[in-house]
């Protein structure tokens, strides 16, 4: 796996992996219906593309050549000292791998002012929380819209200093 800027080229194949990645995580949380409603939203194909050109960001793929294992998206505030990791996902059949590690470790090399990562995670998905404690992350409170206003989707915030010789 190699990690790359995502392209217009993507988008089917990253839709295709956000799907496949929230009905195996979320299903069993809220429901097939509700995940498909969500993803129909927020993962199709043209938000993804707005995504392509928001300012401050990066979007990223982790690719083998033949399929996407990953997918990552963060963009920073203005003064570009805080980043907001908003998508970290890897495939289902690709976690484990050292796949996110590569993302989040490309998305901290694309923001080099930053001294702030924010994140949002739903409470129950005990894999993420895990992997991003791993990453030196730490709750650092809560949000009642995680992921868009007026969600209505109860996550935690987690928090990770960019310090110097991270």
């Amino acid at each position: 796996m190699f990690v790359r800027t995502a392209s217009e080229r993507d988008l089917d194949a990253i839709r295709a992996l956000l799907v496949e990645t929230w009905h195996a995580t979320y299903d069993s949380i809220y429901g097939a219906g509700k995940v498909a409603e969500i993803t129909d939203e927020w993962h199709s194909v043209a938000a993804l593309q707005r995504r392509l050109i928001e300012p401050n960001s990066d979007f990223l793929v982790a690719d083998d050549g033949t399929r996407l294992g990953g997918m990552a998206f963060a963009q920073a505030e203005p003064d570009g000292k805080t980043v907001m990791l908003r998508q970290l996902y890897v495939s289902p059949a690709m976690q484990g791998r050292g796949i996110g590690g590569m993302l989040l470790d490309e998305i901290v090399e694309s923001f080099p002012d930053a001294t702030l990562f924010r994140l949002e995670v739903e409470e129950a998905n005990q894999k993420a929380i895990a992997f991003y404690r791993s990453q030196r992350f730490h709750e650092a409170g809560r949000t009642a819209n995680c992921g868009a206003e007026g969600s209505g989707i109860p996550a935690l915030v987690f928090e990770r200093a960019n310090l110097p010789f991270d």
